[in-house]
């Protein structure tokens, strides 16, 4: 007998498909898997939906760079993919080695954790400190891809004028020294942001304002592009296209991003999805429409951009806030990213992709309307969270919680940036900037010796071949001494149509 509600002559009880059994291990591992079944403590739905999640947040990150690279000039498409996909590597490993272990141990302290979880060392079937309801491997897993995707938005700063090795080691770095502690502080329960009652559901902080300030140090250290602020530097995104892609890789991904983050197959997962969607879709209306005000265009471009601003935007409020807020976050997120993109000319940074404009801005936008909008009702749609609320529930002070978390992070994020970038300058073979000559050629030809397009090697084939020029002659693939070797992208020159002349015209 189970003494259940019954409903039309059915025990609702006995509808149930799995019945829990309390956790009540004390071992690190949460049990022994080969005298216990470690699978009794935690729903099926739930770590089915929490594996579904962390695959799409990997998505977004192929997403990320085939919106860079569309964004880039030809000559450097590759490499902001390349860039995208090495931050997954690498970050994946660091996350294994010891960030997850100085995220989110459950001996951490107010700023950073320990070693305890090192290797994942004891990361098994006890209930993480993110949830009771998935065990410490799955939500290990799932916030590796936040790591991942963290450094990814990040180093696209090093757009057409970066080295790779010198960013590769930038990510190892700025991971552990970066990211980690601000991640602890703002999730793990014994971080001061969470323990002051910071509200930050999917990475405002640690996601978005700390990849935006940090893409804006590198852009700093670096330094402009060649020709920036003159005709010889065209703006023009290279492949709309591609940009429109990564957009949708994106907006699919964030799926994962935002209601994965309920930790659970839950209504309030449902609810983060649902203003997931609307503040993405009003962002971009509103950053397109902000465009056509001015050119008379329908930019496709624009949009593009004003979608992502909304889903930067209510990522921390997405499992706090009602749905008619999502509203006003997109349109905030819209205006504030679009007009966001002036201020590196104020400040006269070459941010190339705009990343500080649509990511610290838009994720700051959204930690200050989660102030305002954050509901104790929607909150506690998962079954168990409690919250006071914002302003929507009178309670003042969340909106003071809010922006110390956001100038905290910014400032340490863009400060602990410069630092790490100015001290890897100084290193023999860390030199952050390519050489000149390598970033006429771009550095898909002088770091990585690929190309996104065929045709691209076609036309330096042709080239050479017209100008009698041995490659095996020149320190890149194609020689300096060419006619296009000075001062000229030659790798950028000639368009696909003219390709077939130009082998028509060959003696």
């Amino acid at each position: 007998m189970s003494g259940g509600p019954v409903v039309e002559g059915v025990d609702l009880n006995a509808l149930n498909y799995t019945t829990l059994v309390p956790y009540n291990e004390t071992i690190p591992t949460g049990g022994n898997s080969l005298t216990q079944d470690l699978n009794v403590h935690y729903d099926a739905g739930d770590i089915a939906w929490m594996l579904t999640s962390t695959a799409l947040v990997l998505l977004m990150i192929p997403g990320v760079g085939f919106f860079y690279s569309g964004l880039a000039r030809r000559k450097s498409a590759l490499s902001l993919i390349w860039l995208s996909m090495m931050a997954t590597a690498v970050t994946s490993f660091q996350w294994f080695f010891w960030g997850y272990s100085l995220t989110f141990s459950h001996s951490a302290g107010k700023f950073i954790g320990d070693l305890e979880n090192v290797g994942f060392r004891n990361t098994l079937a006890a209930p993480s400190v993110g949830s009771h309801k998935i065990p410490d491997l799955m939500f290990a897993v799932y916030q590796g891809m936040f790591a991942a995707i963290t450094v990814a938005l990040a180093v696209g700063a090093v757009a057409e004028r970066g080295r790779m090795l010198p960013c590769v080691i930038f990510m190892l770095v700025w991971a552990t020294l970066i990211y980690d502690p601000i991640a602890c502080w703002t999730w793990n329960p014994h971080g001061w942001v969470a323990s002051m009652g910071g509200l930050d559901f999917a990475g405002g902080t640690p996601v978005h304002i700390s990849s935006g300030s940090a893409a804006l140090a590198y852009s700093l250290m670096l330094g402009k592009r060649r020709g920036h602020g003159t005709h010889e530097l065209n703006f023009r995104p290279h492949n709309v296209t591609q940009v429109i892609i990564g957009t949708v890789f994106l907006w699919v991904g964030w799926f994962g991003f935002n209601a994965g983050s309920a930790l659970s197959a839950s209504m309030r997962a449902v609810m983060a999805a649902v203003v997931t969607n609307l503040a993405a879709s009003v962002g971009g209306v509103t950053w397109c429409l902000l465009d056509y005000r001015l050119e008379r265009k329908w930019s496709a471009v624009g949009f593009c951009s004003g979608v992502v601003a909304g889903l930067v935007a209510i990522t921390p409020g997405s499992g706090y806030v009602p749905a008619w807020s999502a509203v006003v976050y997109g349109v905030l997120a819209g205006s504030a990213c679009n007009y966001g993109t002036k201020i590196k000319f104020l400040l006269g940074i070459d941010d190339a992709l705009d990343i500080f404009a649509v990511h610290a801005i838009g994720g700051l936008v959204g930690n200050l309307c989660t102030g305002f909008f954050a509901a104790d009702y929607i909150a506690h749609l998962d079954g168990f969270t409690v919250i006071p609320g914002g302003w929507l529930n009178h309670h003042w002070i969340q909106l003071a919680y809010q922006l110390a978390d956001s100038v905290s992070g910014f400032a340490y994020s863009f400060g602990g940036s410069c630092i790490i970038l100015f001290l890897m300058n100084l290193i023999p073979g860390l030199r952050l900037r390519a050489s000149e000559e390598a970033e006429v050629l771009g550095m898909d030809d002088a770091e990585i010796g690929e190309f996104a397009y065929d045709y691209v090697e076609l036309t330096r084939d042709v080239l050479n071949a017209d100008a009698l020029v041995d490659d095996s002659e020149s320190k890149y693939s194609g020689d300096q001494d060419s006619p296009m070797g000075h001062g000229h992208e030659k790798n950028f020159s000639t368009s696909s149509d003219e390709i077939p002349m130009k082998i028509r015209q060959r003696p």
